[in-house]
């Protein structure tokens, strides 16, 4: 377990599961759950017995983002610096996410509103609950969308739905988001968690090395050129090919018999 109770950090079968776990908030962020959040993806990094992460909120909803409850603005006193709060927060945890070189898999079991809906979004494979609702509620507040939203809308959706969800905040339901292509499976609520699990299980038994290096791969390629892209595919596949879990497979598949990966 992590050392604060806000993030629940469990590892089970190569599975690190990370519950985020203010339920009466709504697993709305305050400092510490940040800081616990971002040990429990350190973790992932760290320890080599972690082969995948699972992602998921207490209670009914997944995250409400950030808790407004210090920043009312009738208290006075100056402006809040929400870029300080970027820097020090959620961009580090983001930039954990997206480089880990092994499957993180978030299923949302409800409402992602906000830089919760962006942290989910920023994980490699995203389940959700049909009841679940995706709501980029920033501009209720002024604010433009932040943790990785821009990008990521922008990039998956395209300009003219990424303007809109921006623009209106409008809830974007689970079916919707994923016959959008913004996430994987939308997914009965009381199967979500036993798919989430059977699909991390997986994914933690797979070749570690070589899932690490296709996510990596698919990221990059948002920006770069072909011919940059190609050379990186060269690059990757010849570590990948040195590895233990290519021989694995490969003898496996000529042995008729299931692969044992050890992620090496």
């Amino acid at each position: 377990m992590t050392g604060s109770s806000t993030v629940l950090a469990e590892l089970s079968g190569g599975v690190l599961r990370v519950t985020l776990n203010r339920p009466d908030k709504l697993n709305a962020f305050n400092e510490e759950m940040h800081l616990a959040l971002r040990a429990a993806i350190q973790r992932a990094h760290d320890e080599g017995e972690v082969r995948a992460v699972l992602l998921t909120g207490a209670g009914r909803g997944f995250c409400a983002g950030q808790d407004l409850g210090d920043r009312d603005p009738r208290r006075g006193g100056p402006a809040p610096d929400l870029g300080a709060t970027l820097d020090k927060f959620y961009n580090p945890t983001l930039r954990l996410i997206r480089g880990l070189a092994k499957p993180v898999i978030c299923a949302v079991n409800g409402v992602a509103a906000g830089a919760g809906a962006n942290i989910a979004l920023a994980c490699d494979i995203v389940l959700a609950a049909r009841s679940a609702k995706f709501i980029q509620a920033f501009s209720k507040i002024g604010l433009i969308p932040d943790a990785g939203g821009t990008f990521n809308l922008t990039h998956i959706l395209g300009e003219p739905r990424a303007k809109a969800l921006a623009m209106t905040a409008e809830p974007l339901p689970a079916d919707t988001a994923a016959d959008w292509g913004l996430i994987w499976k939308a997914i009965d609520d009381d199967r979500l968690m036993d798919e989430a699990d059977a699909l991390a299980a997986r994914l933690a038994a797979g070749p570690t090395l070589g899932l690490g290096l296709t996510k990596m791969l698919i990221q990059d390629a948002a920006t770069n050129s072909f011919d940059a892209q190609i050379d990186r595919e060269r690059d990757s596949q010849r570590i990948a090919g040195r590895s233990r879990d290519y021989a694995e497979g490969v003898t496996a598949f000529l042995e008729k018999r299931a692969a044992k990966f050890t992620g090496q």
